[in-house]
């Protein structure tokens, strides 16, 4: 039979532990980030934005700030609004319901950081400069700061939006699942609660939009982790063919779900480009970045959980609502939902439900932030920790005994999610495998009696990658074996640090039986490379894989026959490694890429009867067998908490991890790093604060806190191999699962530690000063107790 696809065992560079390839120019500053884009005659942008967390807007009054050489334009919504050709919507389609979503500030400011003009200059600072001087007559009005009372508050965000409510979605009703409740033995029931905390990528949101009036053609340099979806955006947006748009984005300094889709600003800047006379670029500052480019987390949920007399749980129910702020990008509810149809995790729950509400504030609007439905492993790993001391039950053997394992899959949980190919309890035996969870007991038993307080926290998740829905559900690649016999292997991108290059050319080595060295890749230009979602819900890895398969698939078919055909041999008989082709069983019988390829380039006469000249193919990979990969994890976490100081030292951090097979150990390592990093910062330092009237607190990394090396362990692996995925590879997906397992993890090590003292932690972030206050309301609990005035029970609720 002729060879067309990578036979068994034939990879030689997936799996392995090679260098990326992307550190040579990013390690020595030759990266093309979007602020290195110079075009001709470029002008600069800078938005006026209101100081007010609410306010009417009036009058504005450019003309000072027109009056200095070098301004070019002052644009308002007058300007700009009016040029929206189409109903706005994401790539989740135009028949999902939305918010609204202007370019600019129109009649009303709704946040602090709201823009409400579009300063042209001919330089940033001047930009900046004439923004200060941009008269607006606002009349402050009363604000949402609080998404919590939200329904009952004052203002409203938006009129058409009564109580302020964005949307509300629900699983089975509440009755169908009481009698569960009602026939348990415990039921715990807790209000879990989660600050607002942000990507803060290292590159900020940047944008180059230059109009050709001649040619009726835009190009735009993004920061983007989906090119051909800022394209599609802007053809909408503009009413522009898709083929007179152009969409680079080379280097992107990190997205974490933050850069998946145009915010209101990128809207701007693909307006205004059409009205100015040169490139327009804007490039955002820190300060723009943590008061406007969108909130993420900051929502609360009453998880309740029932169980039998030995622990086994018996239902789950989760009552959620987030704040989306002001101007959420996509549509909040859908990711709101998910948070409640995953709530039963990895574990065995025969019956469960959820509700979920989605309410504006005067806050910028929530976006997407690794692994957005995560909240649910928050709730549900915290109450399981809370449960199981009430109970009299070790945390983690009360995961033991309701973790679902690799041979009950495939198992539907009963908020509507299929599980299938997933190690939950095996990936929790490793990771504890890897602690020496006995001995860490031991050790903390004794480090008590010393008058120390350590921990350990464990937080079990499952995790939806690659989830094929509308556009997400194909991928496409063109490879070309050049004349030389070199590679270029063509993918819609949108790499963001997360190693994209390296894998894909990992991949297609592999696919073609080449060399690595021989194999580039081209990403990111909507251009040259086929249609993609680009990078989001981590699906590159495996989506990638499925369509360098397919198109590989051609080619080597075409490169077997023109072996065959030139060697006189069976097509049955040729092998292709080391990017040449040879006869199994006599290695001197061979020909070379490069001759293969300047046969079908130069030499088209030499082919065999009937085949085309060249050697190009492009494919197309959707997958038939799920619509979600699901991947799971384990986090065990060890800390000490300094009890005068409210400190938290992390001692050690280990990752129970089961993605399926790797393609690159590293960058899997890599991924799950970053990830733990963030949610370490969420639960220990970052908080994206506002006062009581709305006004941000965290403008700047001197009120933002940021984990850095002195605060995170060496986080340790053990890699879980037992329930390969079901796509190409056996890959599944691994890029949000770090972020959220770790705030569970972290703040249940906390909770371990103090729990000698009664503390009970049901909010993150545990700042020192948290610690300290719930230490403190714990003693004057215990007083009252002593003193008889007092019921018994857990106190020092956060």
């Amino acid at each position: 039979m002729t060879e067309t696809t990578v036979p068994a065992g034939a990879a030689r560079y997936a799996g392995s532990r090679v260098h990326r390839i992307e550190d040579a120019r990013l390690l020595t500053g030759a990266g093309t980030f979007v602020d290195d884009v110079v075009r001709p005659g470029m002008l600069h942008a800078c938005f006026v934005r209101s100081p007010h967390p609410r306010a009417r807007i009036g009058a504005i009054d450019s003309s000072a700030a027109m009056a200095l050489p070098g301004v070019h334009a002052v644009f308002t919504a007058a300007d700009l609004n009016g040029e929206v050709k189409a109903a706005w919507y994401t790539g989740t389609g135009k028949d999902v319901p939305d918010t609204p979503r202007p370019p600019l500030a129109d009649e009303e400011a709704r946040f602090a950081g709201d823009p409400v003009a579009l300063v042209v200059a001919e330089s940033r600072y001047l930009a900046e400069d004439a923004a200060e001087l941009v008269d607006v007559d606002y009349e402050p009005l009363p604000a949402v700061p609080d998404y919590a009372t939200a329904a009952s508050a004052e203002g409203q965000v938006h009129e058409a939006y009564p109580g302020n409510l964005a949307g509300e979605l629900g699983g089975a009703p509440a009755e169908t699942i009481e009698p569960a409740f009602a026939a348990a033995d415990f039921v715990i029931a807790e209000t879990i609660s989660e600050q607002a905390f942000v990507p803060v990528p290292m590159e900020t949101r940047g944008m180059v939009a230059e109009w050709s009036a001649a040619s009726g053609e835009l190009t735009i340099w993004a920061a983007s982790q989906a090119p051909h979806e800022v394209r599609m955006f802007c053809s909408r947006l503009l009413g522009l063919p898709e083929q007179r748009i152009r969409v680079i984005a080379r280097d992107v300094g990190g997205g974490f779900g933050q850069k998946v889709v145009p915010l209101r600003e990128d809207m701007c800047l693909m307006i205004a480009a059409r009205k100015v006379n040169g490139a327009l670029k804007w490039i955002e500052d820190r300060r723009e970045n943590l008061m406007s480019a969108g909130n993420a987390r900051h929502e609360h949920g009453t998880a309740r959980i029932a169980f039998d007399g030995s622990g086994t749980i018996l239902a789950a129910s989760l009552d959620h609502v987030q704040d989306v702020g002001a101007y959420p990008t996509p549509w909040p509810v859908g990711t709101g939902a998910a948070t409640g149809m995953i709530f039963p995790g990895p574990y065995r729950v025969p019956a469960g439900t959820f509700k979920h509400a989605s309410m504006f504030s005067s806050t910028p609007g929530r976006v997407a932030y690794r692994g957005p439905w995560a909240f649910e492993t928050l709730a549900r790993e915290v109450t399981l920790d809370i449960a199981a001391r009430r109970m009299g039950i070790d945390p983690v053997e009360l995961r033991r005994r309701n973790l679902l394992r690799a041979d009950e899959m495939p198992y539907a949980n009963p908020c509507g999610m299929p599980y299938d190919h997933m190690a939950p309890r095996e990936a929790l035996d490793q990771a504890l495998a890897l602690l020496d969870y006995d001995a860490f007991r031991a050790e903390q038993a004794a480090a008590r009696k010393a008058g120390r307080y350590i921990g350990v926290g464990v937080s079990c998740y499952a995790e939806p990658t690659s989830a094929a829905f509308g556009y997400y559900g194909t991928e496409g690649a063109t490879i070309r074996i050049e004349p030389t016999g070199k590679i270029n292997v063509y993918v819609a991108g949108g790499s963001t640090g997360n190693s994209l290059e390296t894998t894909v050319v990992q991949l297609t080595a592999d696919a073609l039986g080449a060399n690595m060295g021989d194999v580039a890749t081209i990403q990111g230009d909507t251009a040259v490379t086929p249609f993609g979602a680009g990078t989001g819900g981590s699906r590159s890895g495996s989506m990638t894989a499925g369509a360098v398969r397919e198109t590989a698939g051609i080619l080597r078919a075409k490169l077997v026959a023109m072996a065959a055909h030139k060697l006189e041999a069976s097509p049955d008989d040729i092998a292709l490694t080391d990017s040449r082709a040879e006869v199994r069983g006599d290695p001197d019988a061979a020909v070379t890429f490069a001759e293969l390829a300047d046969i079908a380039y130069f030499q088209p006469y030499f082919l065999p009867p009937g085949m085309s000249a060249g050697l190009e193919a492009s494919g197309r990979y959707s997958p038939v067998t799920l619509p979600i990969l699901w991947a799971t994890a384990t986090h065990v976490c060890t800390c000490e908490v300094d009890v005068t100081t409210g400190a938290v030292r992390l001692l050690r951090y280990i990752v129970g991890e089961d993605c399926g097979n790797m393609i690159n150990p590293n960058v899997v390592e890599g991924q799950i790093a970053g990830g733990v990093v963030q949610g370490i910062g969420g639960a220990l330092l970052e908080e994206l604060a506002y006062d009581a009237d709305g006004n941000p607190l965290a403008t700047t990394f001197m009120d933002y806190l940021l984990p850095t090396a002195t605060e995170v362990p060496v986080i340790e692996y053990a890699h879980v191999l037992d329930a390969p995925g079901p796509g190409p590879g056996g890959y599944k997906g691994v890029g949000e699962g770090g972020a959220i397992g770790s705030p569970p993890a972290v703040a249940n090590a906390v909770a371990d530690a103090l729990a000698p003292l009664g503390v009970k932690i049901t909010a993150v972030p545990l700042t020192p000063a948290r610690i300290v206050g719930l230490i403190e309301d714990a003693e004057i609990a215990r007083a009252v107790l002593r003193s008889g005035e007092g019921a018994s029970g857990e106190t020092g609720t956060v």
